[in-house]
């Protein structure tokens, strides 16, 4: 590749004695005066980055590496991502730009040769009810052209089988596929007026505007007794359609409280609840699937057309694997072209190790790993090229088997002449790449520098902790610990697993593993929790505003403002961002956020407190020579080395151990990855002293070093007493288990069974699963 040597400056190292970083030639590489042929970054200074320049080859596959908080995201994401969607935005019209997101423009001198950016995140997919796999995928769209051509009988269009519109969906469930029953009595407390807060809904606490509305109608006596409510004032109380009312001087719109439950509440998706919600929908409605369509969400009429005896909900909910199978046996010259895109898609599916899941599966449902790897389908099979994709940890949820497969994928959208970028850490994909660039030295602030840009024989060379890990290997426990006893799982029968009991041994680290869809998660997650002393610390959502950060959700906040106000005889309610203490300009945001009408909203720092959240005031009271803000602006690290005593240097010291020094304390909680998210109900619950501890997938989002320092406090966990059972895929954790229970043979159907348990020398030696081969592949240093 063409040096950067002329254009970057020296990166440091965390070897002093390595060379600097280079571009040497590589096969693919673009001829050296073929600028065209790179994206030029110049002096990125996006959050932690130290000014950093750097040359991408396009049309090339690059893996970016480093450790957790190097910068990578802040390069890839938050400078050519960022640009790339900036600059497209920018060529709509003033209108359509005041309905999409304000996106500043990052902070880099220059970015030069940019294409499209395609970001293929790990975001879930849209929670709506009506989305499937196969609607993400148009798969199910090319399925009902497949049936309204050659289904019999003949009953009609494509639209005719499809659920989200009214000549095809079901009448009874309007296409969702379930219907819902209230108990009212989960809604009201009947021996209490409205005043005294009969509405037990969450949302209609007295003196909210919908108890107000309703309260002040007119329909009934809000000091009346729900149970003495006459059978019309129950009735407009419960059931009454939507009317406008007065109330003061003002019109607004009043509906019964079951229909308002019903149509601000029970059409949201579940799993995108707030907590209060969430219980007050499982506690007071009752799903069932519906009766006229049972759950196919289509009319009786889409369901009577087949194909070689089988309707269109039967293909939906078929297991991919088979499904492809199916329509391979279909041969019809009037939609074979059809046909052939058809079994495409579903071939890629299989390929990319999503062969598990049905046409049919919620797309809400589905994990963040197995959302990306849709998204990546979905984009094969798109007829644009010379766009850069860009991918964040494709291999998350990968067994080692199906990582291979990814890996093939990614070089396809390569090799239609596409820009592939990819910030991963696993080996597997960093020995394909065309070109790496590695990130570092360390984290946060210790981080942001260019430690070496070129081809993998240079990577090895380089020095660089990247370098020296590529060829790192976890030993096999030459002594592994004595369980103190066990947990039954018996006869298990969630989702795909077949009947399964199985011990799980206490006192010990146990990793479960196995390919994706073999039944993993629906073994642990669907039979311990709720058991006493079982704690589980997952990658999902943390909920809170945009005013959540590290020191809130930790509670580190609490004794931080405790010490300032105790140092400086004042209420700690004043170095609160959501208290007293607020910036009243910014409400405590730091960020004032303007409606240009037609043109698109911006997010500008106040500038009263300059971003810093808090009144002057409170910005002059100081605890060791700092204000809050300033202590909110440290990373766990520097706050570690701040606060020597107390609960504050407690979990401080337990957000090191996690391997998040590199945090900031005030950083908003949405910028956190779904690894970070783990990691930080890690170091809460380890306060805790619970006998066991579930953890799904761990490794996600740490660098092969700071696998180590993981596998470290693990070993302190079970050491301390306690039981640590860990979902995952990495070899190193594989290897340096106690106990393995692997499931399989494969995934959905093909798995759900236990294929082996013991120590993972016994995997070694004698095993013949997929997890056995690429587990003895790794400890015998095998590529």
């Amino acid at each position: 590749m063409p040096s950067d040597s002329a254009n970057t400056p020296p990166a440091s190292h965390p070897n002093p004695h390595a060379p600097a970083p280079t571009n040497p030639p590589a096969p693919h590489a673009p001829h050296p005066a073929d600028t065209h042929g790179l994206i030029q970054v110049r002096g990125a200074r996006e959050n932690n980055l130290r000014n950093v320049s750097v040359d991408l080859p396009k049309r090339r596959l690059t893996v970016f590496t480093g450790v957790s908080g190097s910068g990578k995201s802040s390069l890839v994401f938050g400078t050519v991502a960022a640009e790339s969607q900036r600059l497209i935005n920018e060529t709509y019209t003033a209108f359509l730009q005041s309905f999409m997101p304000s996106l500043g423009r990052p902070d880099v001198d220059g970015l030069h040769n940019l294409s499209a950016a395609i970001v293929v995140d790990q975001e879930r997919m849209g929670a709506n009810s009506r989305s499937t796999v196969g609607t993400a995928t148009d798969a199910y769209a090319m399925l009902r052209i497949v049936f309204s051509r050659i289904g019999i009988p003949r009953i009609g269009g494509a639209g005719a089988f499809s659920f989200n519109v009214p000549e095809g969906m079901c009448p009874r469930c309007e296409g969702i596929g379930q219907v819902s029953e209230i108990a009212v009595d989960e809604l009201v407390d009947r021996e209490k007026s409205l005043n005294e807060g009969a509405i037990t809904v969450p949302g209609f606490a007295v003196d909210s505007w919908p108890w107000q509305i309703m309260a002040n109608s007119g329909f009934y006596d809000p000091d009346t007794r729900l149970k003495d409510f006459t059978e019309q004032e129950w009735a407009d109380f419960l059931h009454k359609p939507q009317v406008k009312v007065k109330v003061g001087k003002n019109n607004f719109t009043y509906e019964g409280l079951v229909v308002r439950v019903q149509r601000t509440i029970l059409v949201k998706d579940r799993d995108t609840m707030q907590a209060p919600t969430k219980a007050f929908v499982e506690r007071a409605v009752v799903f069932a699937d519906c009766p006229e369509c049972g759950g196919t969400r289509l009319t009786r009429a889409a369901l009577s057309s087949k194909i070689a005896g089988v309707n269109i909900a039967e293909c939906s909910a078929m297991q991919i694997s088979d499904l492809a199978k199916f329509v391979r046996g279909i041969d019809d010259p009037g939609v074979a072209p059809l046909l052939a895109g058809l079994r495409d898609l579903l071939d890629s599916l299989v390929e990319i190790g999503l062969g598990y899941l049905s046409l049919d599966r919620p797309a809400g449902t589905l994990s963040g790993g197995e959302a990306q790897r849709v998204k990546m389908v979905r984009h094969l099979g798109s007829p644009l090229t010379d766009v850069t994709y860009i991918f964040d940890e494709p291999t998350t949820g990968l067994h080692p088997h199906d990582i291979r497969r990814m890996n093939d994928l990614l070089l396809r959208l390569r090799d239609k002449g596409n820009t592939v970028l990819v910030v991963e850490h696993k080996p597997e994909v960093i020995r394909i790449a065309d070109h790496i660039v590695d990130l570092g030295p360390g984290a946060g602030e210790a981080g942001g520098e260019l430690c070496y840009s070129g081809d993998l024989a240079g990577l090895r060379t380089s020095g660089t902790l990247t370098g020296d890990h590529l060829a790192h290997r976890t030993a096999l426990r030459e002594e592994v610990r004595t369980p103190t006893g066990h947990l039954s799982v018996e006869h298990a029968g969630q989702h795909n697993l077949r009947d399964v009991s199985v011990d799980i041994p206490t006192g010990v680290l146990t990793v479960v593993t196995g390919v994706a869809g073999s039944g993993k998660s629906s073994l642990i997650h669907g039979n311990l929790p709720g058991r006493e002393g079982v704690v589980i610390a997952d990658q999902s959502p943390i909920r809170g505003s945009r005013r959540s950060n590290p020191a809130t959700y930790t509670g580190l906040l609490t004794p931080i403002r405790n010490a300032f106000a105790k140092a400086n005889g004042v209420k700690a309610a004043l170095f609160s961002a959501n208290s007293e203490g607020a910036c009243q300009n910014c409400n405590g945001l730091g960020l004032v956020y303007t409606d240009l009408a037609m043109m698109a909203g911006v997010a500008s720092v106040c500038e009263v407190c300059a971003g810093k959240r808090f009144t002057a005031e409170v910005l002059a009271y100081m605890l060791n020579g700092k204000n809050i803000s300033e202590v909110l602006g440290m990373s766990v690290t520097e706050a570690h080395a701040f606060f020597t005593t107390g609960q504050t240097r407690t979990l401080l010291t337990r957000l090191q151990d996690v391997g998040l020094g590199y945090l900031r304390l005030g950083q908003p909680l949405n910028t956190l990855s779904g690894g970070e998210r783990q990691r930080i109900k890690l170091a809460i619950h380890m306060a805790e002293k619970a006998a066991t501890y579930v953890l799904d997938e761990p490794t996600t989002g740490l660098h092969m070093a700071d696998v180590d320092k993981l596998l470290a406090l693990l070993d302190r966990l079970v050491d301390d007493g306690n039981t640590v059972i860990v979902i995952e895929h990495h070899q190193a954790v594989m290897a340096h288990a106690d106990w393995l229970i692997d499931l399989g043979p494969g995934g959905g159907h093909d798995g759900g069974r236990v294929v082996f348990t013991g120590t993972p020398a016994e995997l070694v030696a004698r095993g013949d699963t997929l997890t056995a081969q690429h587990l003895r592949e790794y400890v015998h240093g095998e590529d």
